[in-house]
């Protein structure tokens, strides 16, 4: 048992910007646990008080197990951080049901499932932070169930900041830009991406063009912003979607 310190949950938090955003938290002196489909032994790398618990997000009874699995680990649950989430793009004439129920499970009812299933071990200062993304902000072509799912993640932060606030709960989004990572490089190189055939070139333009910093998100970057919305320091900030995008979307 860790329950003397603060104890995380991370879905998605094995790869990624999950990944970055276990790490440091880990590093901030918290208990993590993270989930995902497999385990990839990032949590046992990570260190002594990291645990995995594997648990598909789209399933609501396997995010309640996982919910009762880390506070028995730990002791307790302070924060939870929505990760969990999958990129493509498609035309919309080739959109079908499959596609879309792929946008929507992970990114978006893994989102309302985690949270569901956090709020009765949530205490009085618990906080939810939800990975959104700039693309929560504003749409762009062959975009569009992506879009849908995580304007959605954006509302459902503002709806559940307004339901939990009496119960001291806040919750909070980030809204990266492209963070390198594996799974974004490959949705980039899928055949709708706006990458085309040339993703280096696609990123380098995108960057100069679009961002004031001339320069994209780190992974890290992304989870700094987490870790302070998740912080005592964030203790005025709910229903708030951060945009860390080097200056993308100056809102």
């Amino acid at each position: 048992m860790h329950d003397d310190l603060k104890t995380v949950v991370i879905t998605g938090g094995t790869k990624g910007i999950g990944a970055a955003i276990a790490e440091i938290f880990y590093r901030s002196g918290y208990a993590v646990v993270v989930c995902g489909r497999a385990d990839n032994g990032f949590a046992k790398r990570l260190g002594r008080g990291v645990f995995f618990v594997k648990a598909d997000v789209s399933k609501p009874a396997q995010m309640r197990a996982l919910m009762a699995k880390a506070v028995r680990l730990t002791g307790r649950l302070d924060v939870l951080v929505n990760c969990a989430g999958s990129s493509g793009w498609s035309a919309l004439k080739d959109i079908d049901e499959k596609f879309l129920e792929s946008m929507l499970s992970v990114n978006l009812k893994g989102v309302l499932w985690a949270s569901q299933a956090a709020l009765p071990f949530l205490p009085k200062n618990g906080a939810i932070v939800n990975v959104a993304s700039l693309a929560g902000k504003r749409g762009s072509a062959n975009n569009s169930a992506y879009c849908a799912a995580k304007f959605a993640v954006v509302g459902l932060t503002q709806s559940l900041a307004k339901e939990l606030g009496p119960r001291g709960i806040r919750v909070n989004a980030v809204c990266p830009v492209y963070v390198l990572t594996a799974g974004v490089l490959k949705a980039l190189n899928g055949k709708n991406s706006p990458a085309g055939r040339n993703v280096p070139a696609y990123l380098r333009a995108f960057t100069m063009d679009q961002t004031a910093l001339k320069r994209l998100p780190t992974a890290d970057e992304v989870a700094q912003a987490c870790l302070f919305l998740a912080s005592d320091a964030a203790s005025a900030v709910t229903g708030q979607s951060l945009n860390v995008d080097c200056g993308v979307l100056p809102q």
